[in-house]
């Protein structure tokens, strides 16, 4: 049970195919955001060349793209751990019921939620339960496209597990619960557009829903909080997988640390020192203006008035951030010039990138540690910042789509106004700002930037209409979840990834050069190439493989 959950974050023993773990990283900051149009893969041309190709649409099932190979055996590798806890739990001798219902529930959730993974990643997928192994042509279902033997193993598991993993050996803040698995059971629904059967799951979980340690889920005062190392399992944390470092691995990028996102720092003498990639869209940084009278975000036109960067200049160079205002959350998401970045001093722009001409200006910072943390959390670069699959947030945000959907504007409305209200509170969003000229000056505790945000005002959702509504919606879940590896996979939900995504490859080639010719092609790319060694090793006794590859490649 241990090995199973320890593939929450994609990442195996050394010699391993997926380590290093770039490919088949849990917190999916290539597929879901990279992808999604909120970063450029980052770091500079060449390194890593798998992630350009990935990013501009052009990976295939060869086996030299072997990032979805890499994806591909992490998730089937959860699997087959999650199968075997299933099979040995039936040889033990000294269970209790309870014991094993409660084993069997975990399993299950597990196993479904790795079958998620590679749903979301391909759609047409084997399922593979405990009565079989994966290997040459024994599957039970193959490019299976339902949703049911994922609803299956979540309906056990969110009937069996226990509503909090309180036990006689203390709190186990690791282990999927009840709410858990009702959660990732209202996402399976979500995928499917089942919004009435996800209602039902939602108001339960929103009313009665409990951390593994028994807190009732609430949205933490400070948004930052979530991804601090010192403040992680918190009242928002739904499910996570524990990162842990200095706890006895000895093998280096130590292996229980969020590893996939090592690469993921700032670069030039800060941050870890390594590497430079992911960094955000000017895209991205865009959404976060808002306007300067209603403190609301621009639904339509974000992309017209771009928020003021240092792009294509020197740290040496004279810059004075943007000035208008904007949503705080930008501030946590997104390291800019001239803002404080985390406790590691005012980011300088170019110093800490790369090659500012191929990354872009900004660096990403819900995955990255604290300069104070290095001694107690970081490890070899890799730090114990837990990967949040799901937050509280990402919770009220599906009830607000639900009630769009089924036309209940005014309580989508409120759920939407939770999630701002949070933002709006100006306890929780300061930026601790000291001028590096008059370090002495009395200016600390001062907002960084022109932050100003607001809820929708009461009845705003009802006199604009479901379409708007529903774009408000949407649009808050870019603002609430960036960089936390959804976007991809909710566009293509929405059945409107072609449309987002041209318009984003469009704008964004006139900043990155790479990106010219880079192109989404409908009915093909909402989906990833199914590796091909994959499809061979599918072949039967016959030699005909029992798996057929995506559309399009």
């Amino acid at each position: 049970m241990v090995g199973a959950y320890a593939m929450l974050d994609g990442v195996s023993a050394p010699g391993s195919l997926f380590v290093p773990s770039y490919g088949s990283a849990g917190s999916n900051w290539l597929y879901g955001s990279i992808c999604g149009s909120e970063a450029y893969g980052g770091s500079i041309y060449g390194d890593q060349p798998q992630v350009t190709k990935i990013e501009r649409f052009n990976g295939s099932s060869s086996p030299a793209d072997y990032f979805f190979d890499q994806k591909w055996a992490a998730v089937y590798e959860g699997v087959q751990r999650a199968n075997s806890t299933l099979r040995l739990m039936r040889q033990a001798k000294d269970m209790s019921t309870a014991d094993t219902i409660e084993v069997r529930g975990e399993a299950l959730f597990l196993r479904a939620f790795y079958h998620f993974e590679a749903k979301k990643m391909w759609n047409k997928i084997p399922f593979v339960d405990e009565t079989i192994t994966y290997n040459a042509g024994n599957y039970h279902v193959v490019n299976d496209t339902t949703w049911k033997h994922i609803e299956n193993d979540l309906i056990y598991a969110m009937n069996n597990l226990r509503p909090n993993q309180v036990t006689s050996q203390g709190t186990m803040v690791g282990r999927a619960n009840k709410y858990a698995a009702e959660a990732l059971l209202a996402k399976a629904y979500m995928f499917e557009h089942k919004y009435d059967q996800a209602k039902l799951l939602l108001a339960d979980l929103i009313s009665n829903g409990q951390t593994a340690g028994g807190i009732k889920y609430a949205l933490l005062d400070n948004y930052s909080d979530n991804f601090n190392i010192a403040t992680k399992n918190k009242a928002e944390s739904v499910f996570a997988y524990q990162s842990s470092v200095l706890d006895g691995v000895s093998w280096g990028w130590a292996g229980n640390g969020n590893t996939g996102d090592i690469l993921n720092n700032p670069t030039g003498g800060s941050t870890g020192t390594c590497c430079g990639f992911f960094s955000p869209s000017q895209y991205l940084v865009n959404h976060f203006r808002t306007d300067p009278s209603t403190g609301l975000p621009d639904l339509d036109n974000y992309n017209n008035n771009p928020v003021k960067s240092d792009d294509g200049h020197a740290s040496s160079d004279p810059f004075t951030p943007e000035t208008g205002t904007l949503d705080p959350r930008l501030d946590w998401t997104v390291g800019r010039r001239g803002i404080p970045y985390l406790d590691w001093g005012i980011h300088p722009g170019g110093d800490w990138v790369r090659d500012q001409d191929f990354a872009g200006p900004y660096s990403p910072k819900k995955n990255v540690f604290y300069k104070g943390q290095q001694g107690q959390y970081v490890q070899d670069q890799a730090s114990a910042v837990n990967i949040n699959f799901i937050r509280f947030a990402d919770v009220l945000l599906w009830a607000a789509e639900v009630e769009v959907e089924i036309g209940s504007l005014d309580v989508a409305e409120r759920y939407v106004n939770l999630i701002r209200g949070r933002a709006a509170n100006p306890a929780g969003f300061v930026h601790t700002y000291v001028d590096p000229a008059n370090p002495q000056g009395g200016n600390t505790n001062t907002n960084a930037a022109n932050y100003f945000i607001k809820t929708y005002p009461s009845g705003y959702f009802v006199s604009q209409g479901q379409a708007v509504a529903r774009k408000a919606v949407r649009y808050e879940r870019m603002l609430e979840l960036a960089m936390e590896g959804h976007r991809f996979f909710d566009l293509v939900r929405w059945n409107i990834a072609s449309h987002e995504i041209s318009n984003y490859l469009e704008t964004e080639q006139n900043l990155r050069n790479y990106l010219k010719g880079a192109q989404f092609i409908p009915d093909k790319n909402e989906y990833f190439p199914i590796p091909q060694d994959q499809i061979d090793l599918s072949a039967g006794p016959n030699g005909v493989p029992a798996m057929t590859q995506n559309h399009g490649y």
